[in-house]
């Protein structure tokens, strides 16, 4: 058995039910919802409820007028689409649409193609004013937080030295990524150079002390020769390990050799 529930709205406790109510009732319907909310909110509560009492496949929602369902063209068509989902019908009285009869369906189907149309030519104004304002060098989104007089007032409060960089932003408004962002070039430049200096610096010490340790191998006094038969041997600059039993023997030999190599020649003289 199909059920006839009917949905009344009112957008002010001024205004009356009583028209739509009568027109309802008289229409067939069994129970009707009513709602005292302007058109425009999204949540009403007794449209979602008459919406979750009615039966899929049987029942069929019944309004006075269509304004009084929808809160726009495009509510309205996404309401009615969901009821044609549920196999649920939908009548509205003033206008006389019935999605239950092929006329009514059709009526339907042309207020979805102005919809589809209303959207279409909605979204072909906003990108036709957005190149519009790009053309005059107006950028859209949120404005910068970080002006030109902030970003100056900065940069001389961080070549101060005394501020940091919470101090700074809290100063200035902003947070800290904001403005370390805008900073980053100028902080970067002023460690480029820094660096640059503190290698200018290095490279000129480097240079002076390649000259001071020339002088002193210049100025250094030459030794006198060693008596004959003995060997000159420069002392070490690095200490060395202790020396090992092999490496003991192995010297002991080699002086050893050095001696029978100086007595031969003198047996042959």
């Amino acid at each position: 058995m199909v059920g006839l529930l009917g949905y009344a709205r009112v957008s002010t406790g001024e205004q009356d039910l009583a028209l739509q109510l009568d027109a309802l009732k008289a229409a067939g319907a069994e129970r009707v919802f009513s709602d005292t909310a302007s058109g425009s909110l999204r949540e009403r509560p007794e449209l979602a409820r008459v919406l979750d009492h009615l039966r899929d496949g049987q029942d069929t929602l019944v309004a006075w007028r269509l304004d009084r369902l929808g809160r726009s063209l495009r509510h309205l068509i996404d309401t009615i689409a969901g009821l044609e989902q549920r196999e649920v019908g939908f009548r509205s009285l003033s206008e006389g649409i019935d999605t239950t009869s092929p006329s009514g369906r059709l009526v339907f189907h042309v207020f979805g193609a102005l919809a589809q149309f209303e959207r279409e030519l909605i979204g072909e104004r906003t990108r036709a004013g957005l190149a519009a304002a790009r053309a005059r060098g107006r950028r859209g989104g949120r404005p910068l937080v970080m002006t030109e007089d902030k970003r100056r007032v900065a940069r001389e409060l961080l070549a101060g030295g005394e501020h940091t960089m919470a101090q700074i932003a809290g100063t200035l408004g902003v947070g800290r990524a904001t403005l370390y962002r805008h900073l980053q070039p100028d902080r970067a430049s002023a460690h480029s150079s820094s660096s640059s200096v503190g290698a200018s610096g290095s490279r000129r010490a480097s240079r002076s002390t390649t000259r001071t340790s020339s002088g002193s191998a210049r100025s250094r006094p030459t030794t006198s020769p060693s008596p004959a038969g003995t060997e000159s041997r420069s002392p070490k600059r690095y200490a060395t390990a202790a020396p090992t039993e092999s490496s003991t023997r192995r010297h002991g030999r080699q002086r050893r050799d050095r001696a029978r190599g100086d007595a031969r020649p003198a047996a042959r003289a």
